[in-house]
């Protein structure tokens, strides 16, 4: 059973930072593909951070250096790093895991598991 749980999110000031986590359970102890997404409501689901099974992270350029992603593997746990927080980032963020096409990769439809996820509201 696959279980993905995100937590972390609530409310933050502009230019603030913020730390989410997303503890995952696998079928096995396979270390898969595993991604950021965001979304507010009326718009796509957009990826803003990708790590594969190695660590090397991908990003897109507009969030290069305010995000990072990293992850524990013996805490199975996945984290997102946020920082200079600015209003256009609230959104709803998800955990994703298990690419089906190559990795890292920032598209949604790449993954088949996902997590419920958790808001992040900034306020300027």
């Amino acid at each position: 059973e696959v279980h993905i749980q995100e937590s972390g999110g609530g409310s933050v000031q502009a230019g603030g930072s913020r730390r989410l986590s997303c503890e995952f359970s696998l079928t096995d102890d396979y270390i898969p593909c595993m991604a950021w997404f965001r979304q507010v409501p009326g718009k796509e689901r957009e990826g803003v951070a990708s790590l594969d099974r190695a660590g090397a992270p991908m990003y897109p350029d507009s969030l290069k250096g305010r995000y990072s992603i990293s992850r524990d593997n013996a805490r199975k746990t996945l984290y997102l790093q946020m920082n200079s927080l600015k209003s256009d980032d609230t959104a709803m963020y998800y955990c994703a895991a298990y690419s089906q096409n190559g990795c890292p990769t920032l598209l949604r439809s790449d993954y088949l598991r996902w997590g419920r996820g958790t808001q992040v509201t900034v306020s300027s």
